[in-house]
């Protein structure tokens, strides 16, 4: 069964001496194209990271999971800022429906924690399953250093001077990593949501490892983005489950040695549209405890986040009349810090119970 989403080899980035530029050229634009289409893509890390090293993680996690609720509790949200740490099963919420899974959250290290500040405590880490913060602290040195070389190549897609791209390089060269462990049973046929119900990412990039369960991750594609003018495998669309929104759902199925990268809402604003993120989800029915892994990659806590001049010449030379609006484009994507915004969309990802009890 072939697949839907483009899968990008990025073996001449990580092994550049025995690559062309011209090799590595024709990964930016193949980047480009898969960001522009469909805003998911398959990325292969083949020489940079190991099938064992990477299904090792999701079985730390399931080692975690399976531990009795006390264990898990001990290093529960409530303890620190309400954003680092445990969440129990259907403490996660999405669009005011509570989500059927549970996970621990971790973000990046930040200097004099404070608890009491949104985002700003300590990390959390399980202390019952041997070599647990070993690993995972390597993914996330790894997953660091993969999100410089997609950012890097990604600017070279759209363009970009080496000077944008030493600006581009300067808002996420202290990115505010975050990293989620999720745990997944089965979805009971009577609950009222899903097991991660329909979302947009919020910062730059994500990175996304699980184990082999199929049919699980979905991606939306709206009947009149650019995808859905490309051949899909019809195999793998799925009957419409959003409403009255008119597309499909696809099915983004592991694919061995490679991650799932989507762009999230930071480079929707960087190209001024240009990249759509995508609507995603998780629907698990099958029978086994499934975990994934997905690590976020975004920009400096402090990085403003606005329509870089690369992405608005593209626009500006597709324009049809050769005159893009492109005040008005600049006028739907402002500004962002990238923290406080952040911050206002943490706020809403939990039930109350699950906060510290100061909070509420």
């Amino acid at each position: 069964m072939s697949l839907s989403l483009p899968v990008i080899d990025l073996s001449s980035y990580f092994e550049p001496t025995k690559f062309s530029d011209n090799d590595r050229e024709t990964v930016s634009k193949a980047l480009h194209e898969a960001c522009r289409l469909f805003g998911f893509f398959y990325l292969r890390l083949d020489g940079f990271a190991t099938e064992e090293e990477m299904a090792e993680l999701t079985e730390l996690g399931r080692e975690f999971f399976h531990l009795d609720q006390a264990k898990k509790d001990e290093i529960r949200l409530a303890n620190e800022d309400g954003a680092r740490g445990y969440q129990r099963l259907r403490e996660n919420v999405t669009m005011g429906k509570a989500d059927n899974h549970e996970g621990i959250d971790f973000y990046r290290p930040v200097p004099d924690p404070d608890k009491s500040k949104p985002l700003w405590g300590t990390n959390q880490w399980p202390k019952h399953v041997p070599g647990f913060k070993d690993k995972f602290e390597a993914w996330i040195f790894k997953m660091q250093r993969l999100g410089m070389i997609v950012m890097e190549a990604m600017a070279k897609g759209l363009g970009m001077t080496r000077e944008e791209w030493l600006d581009l390089r300067s808002k996420v060269d202290d990115s505010f990593w975050v990293m989620r462990i999720i745990g997944y049973p089965p979805l009971p046929s009577d609950h009222d949501g899903f097991s991660c119900g329909a979302h947009k990412d919020y910062g730059a990039l994500t990175f996304l490892y699980a184990d082999p369960t199929p049919a699980a991750l979905q991606v939306f594609l709206n009947s009149d983005s650019p995808a859905a003018k490309h051949a899909i495998d019809t195999s793998l669309v799925l009957p419409p489950e959003q409403g009255d929104v008119d597309g499909v759902w696809i099915n983004a199925d592991p694919l061995r040695g490679a991650v799932v990268c989507n762009i999230g809402e930071m480079w929707e604003t960087w190209t001024a549209g240009l990249y759509k993120s995508t609507l995603h989800r998780v629907i698990h029915r099958s029978s086994n405890y499934r975990v994934s892994v997905p690590f976020f990659f975004e920009a400096n806590f402090t990085a403003v986040v606005q329509p870089t001049p690369a992405a608005l010449r593209i626009i500006q030379d597709e324009a049809a009349n050769g005159d893009a609006n492109i005040s008005k484009l600049k006028d739907m994507y402002p500004p962002v810090v990238y923290g406080e915004f952040l911050k206002s969309k943490v706020g809403g990802n939990f039930t109350d119970e699950s906060q510290p009890r100061e909070r509420y």
